[in-house]
């Protein structure tokens, strides 16, 4: 089994910043593909970023530029640096993993992963 535990989320103003973390324990290998999910109150759970192999990383269209993906196999933790954070940011957001090495495609499509983090808030006000 896998476990994945997000932190860093809460509350910021439009503009500002967030890191999100999320460390993973359990049979985890570090080419694994992850990524980050958001899902906001009445949406469908969309991808946001995936990091992939040979470090391959793969991002949505409206957070390009402003999200980072990153991976530190020696902490077992995937991070997502958020800047200029917008309102229609807010969202819980959820790491992702699958068990297998991948790299992802453009639309990070949900029925790849296979174990989800509990997943965290992010509130960005205007």
């Amino acid at each position: 089994q896998v476990h994945l535990e997000e932190s860093g989320g809460g509350s910021v103003q439009a503009g500002g910043s967030l890191r999100l973390s999320c460390v993973h324990s359990g049979h985890m290998y570090p080419n694994y593909c992850m990524g980050w999910f958001r899902q906001a109150p009445g949406k469908e759970r969309e991808g946001v970023a995936g990091f992939g192999g040979a470090a391959s990383t793969t991002y949505a269209d409206s957070v390009k530029g402003r999200f980072s993906i990153s991976k530190d196999n020696a902490k077992n933790t995937l991070y997502l640096q958020m800047n200029s954070l917008k309102p229609e940011d807010t969202a819980m957001y959820y790491c992702a993993a699958i068990a297998a090495t991948c790299v992802w495609p453009e639309s990070l499509p949900t029925y790849l992963v296979d174990y989800w983090g509990k997943g965290i808030q992010v509130t960005v006000s205007s």
